[in-house]
């Protein structure tokens, strides 16, 4: 389990590092027909490049789960365009995932949460762009 924790944090520094320089750019959607996903926050900045650095090396500049550090993960990350998925989470349990990591919801633990020091509202942004890929 050491081991496979290790492999996932080195995977997920290298796709973080990646994304850093440029190689990921988010494809998030920004628009689609909801208020809430369309009306700009005050974290939706810091969050668009949070999920940038820190989420798309995994689950992909598009949310399908095929970031350049998916490969090596098992399980796969989650898609984030599956209606049937999208529409069983509600906003709380993925905030509680994205603030405590997967290992604290029964998922895996190569999630890890974001820093405890991140703003809400951040938080809030985070869950935008995962709701905008539905």
């Amino acid at each position: 389990m050491k081991t496979n924790l290790l492999i996932a944090t080195a995977l997920l520094t290298a796709g973080a590092s990646l994304a850093a320089v440029g190689c990921s750019k988010t494809d998030a959607p920004t628009d689609k027909g909801s208020a809430a996903v369309t009306a700009p926050g005050p974290g939706d900045e810091e969050a668009k490049k949070m999920f940038e650095t820190t989420c798309s090396p995994c689950h992909g500049t598009t949310g399908k789960g095929d970031g350049p550090a998916a490969a090596a993960l098992n399980p796969k990350p989650r898609a984030y365009g599956d209606k049937a998925w999208q529409a069983s989470v509600t906003d709380e349990q993925l905030k509680k995932t994205i603030k405590e990591g997967g290992a604290a919801v029964g998922k895996s633990a190569a999630m890890p949460p974001v820093p405890p020091d991140t703003k809400p509202e951040v938080i809030d942004g985070l869950v935008k762009i995962i709701r905008g890929f539905k």
